[in-house]
């Protein structure tokens, strides 16, 4: 959301990271951002970027499912063009070992505590099967009943497609909690990535931690989505207010 690069819709300038293997139906909401930004234009037109719409609604949206709240800073534009290179690269993918995740995110100027505390925002919503297809099948560090229960659910969908089916992050998926912590260290959850945080490793006193004290997590995510917001954001002259949040001016 730091410069609303991946509202973009493609061009024959750029490809978009919407369709990027970290982001192809798996991030959505943009009718929810465009809705927004078609109300705000009729009150005050080219004065609100898409950029900080992102951010607001991420807080809004947060904090309406039980979490916390933060300060935004606004004042960001909007990008010229979509990076579906950087998407790529910047964005851990569901199979990342704990080195990767880390490394990935160090590279930006997070701590592992920034990374355990802004994992935790897999408390809410759902992933599609084809993401942890994989796990399911002979990754030792799930539980067994879980592995089971999840292929059993998938496969129901397979009629349909299978890698379509969703299950739910984690326990409570509409609800803002620690309960992904717990499901942690009960070794159910659907990413091999997020199970690296709690895997015999130096984050496991930490997701211990977390599970214990939902009131530490909320503010450890909170100032983390702080610095997240603060991550190259384009301000002054750099970029624009985009009009309409899927395409430049």
């Amino acid at each position: 959301g730091c410069d609303g690069s991946i509202l973009l819709d493609e061009t024959p300038k750029f490809l978009s990271e919407k369709n990027s293997p970290p982001n192809f139906n798996s991030v959505r909401g943009f009718d929810v951002i465009d809705a927004i930004k078609s109300k705000v234009e009729k009150v005050c037109r080219a004065t609100v970027s898409c950029a900080d719409i992102v951010a607001l609604a991420t807080r809004d949206g947060v904090n309406l499912l039980g979490g916390p709240s933060w300060t935004v800073e606004l004042g960001r534009r909007d990008s010229l063009t979509a990076n579906m290179k950087a998407a790529n690269e910047f964005l851990p993918g569901p199979s990342s070992d704990l080195a990767q995740l880390l490394n990935t995110f160090n590279r930006r100027g997070f701590t592992a505590r920034d990374v355990t505390a802004l994992s935790g925002a897999h408390t809410i919503g759902h992933a599609h099967c084809g993401f942890f297809a994989d796990r399911m099948m002979g990754d030792t560090s799930i539980d067994s009943a879980f592995a089971s229960l999840l292929q059993q659910n998938c496969s129901r969908s397979a009629g349909s497609g299978a890698a379509e089916a969703l299950a739910p992050l984690d326990r409570t998926p509409e609800r803002f909690d620690n309960a992904y912590y717990r499901d942690l260290i009960a070794h159910r959850v659907l990413f091999h990535s997020d199970q690296e945080l709690f895997n015999n490793g130096p984050q496991d006193s930490l997701v211990r931690q977390y599970s214990a004290d939902g009131t530490l997590f909320a503010a450890d995510f909170a100032a983390a989505m702080v610095k997240m917001g603060r991550l190259n954001p384009l301000t002054g002259t750099s970029g624009q207010i985009r009009l309409h949040c899927s395409r430049v001016n």
